[in-house]
């Protein structure tokens, strides 16, 4: 009977306890293990955290535009739903409601920096009003949860609705108040509302990253339990 040399004995046993560990590791993406891309450094990514270059708000106002900042958990998963909306022009991850400038990822999701994960949308309000933003924002996300979102847990990933203006205000407590009364939740409402703050743009491996990386962000999407979750309550809906 042939017996093989004890060194290729034992480079099979550690073989198959290598493969019996990778086979037991979860196979879903973990959304706080995502790292910058490797030729990004710290010093690209606060240079990539920054206001310079976006429109003010009269600028947007004089091409018949405007704003509206929401906070639901990971902005990877708020910005299909707008993007998908008419009249929506553009979607921008980023951080805001924090002291600090220029915040990074690293700084952000350490939850130290006080600021939270959130979306800009540009949008049109002759094609779209911000009373339906509000809608497709309260569809997207958990606002029974203040202390997180699905996976992500954390004030880092609270739910808000940054308001620019006295009217956004008062839509956004109008709509609160009647997804309180009429809608699908028992517990309280608790979605923050909040007004707008310096908003720094995420780096740029974030933005669009449900286009850029469709099957790790779709894994994220489910495991997350956020999928599960808004199909439930607005399947009848």
């Amino acid at each position: 009977m042939f017996r093989a040399p004890r060194p290729l004995l034992l480079l099979l046993s550690l073989t198959a306890i290598l493969t019996l560990i990778a086979a037991c590791k979860p196979s879903e993406p973990v959304r706080n293990d995502v790292a910058p891309e490797p030729e990004q450094s710290a010093a690209a990514s606060a240079q990539a955290s920054t206001t310079g270059t976006r429109a003010s708000l009269p600028d947007l106002e004089s091409r018949g535009l405007a704003r509206a900042t929401f906070a639901g958990g990971c902005f990877w998963c708020m910005e299909p739903p707008f993007d998908a909306t008419e009249g929506v022009v553009s979607t921008t991850s980023g951080y805001t409601g924090g002291p600090e400038s220029a915040p990074t990822y690293e700084d952000v999701s350490s939850g130290r920096t006080g600021h939270t994960e959130a979306i800009e949308v540009i949008y049109d309000p002759d094609l779209v009003s911000y009373d339906e933003l509000l809608d497709v924002f309260w569809r997207s996300h958990d606002p029974t949860d203040a202390a997180g979102q699905f996976a992500d847990r954390g004030s880092q990933y609270r739910p808000a609705i940054f308001y620019h203006s006295e009217l956004q205000l008062e839509q956004a407590r109008a709509s609160k108040a009647n997804l309180q009364a009429d809608g699908p939740f028992q517990k309280p409402i608790v979605t923050a509302i909040e007004p707008a703050q310096t908003f720094w743009i995420a780096e740029d491996y974030h933005q669009d990253y449900y286009q850029k990386n469709p099957d790790p962000y779709q894994r994220y999407y489910r495991a997350s339990g956020r999928q599960d979750f808004l199909k439930r309550i607005w399947s009848d809906r």
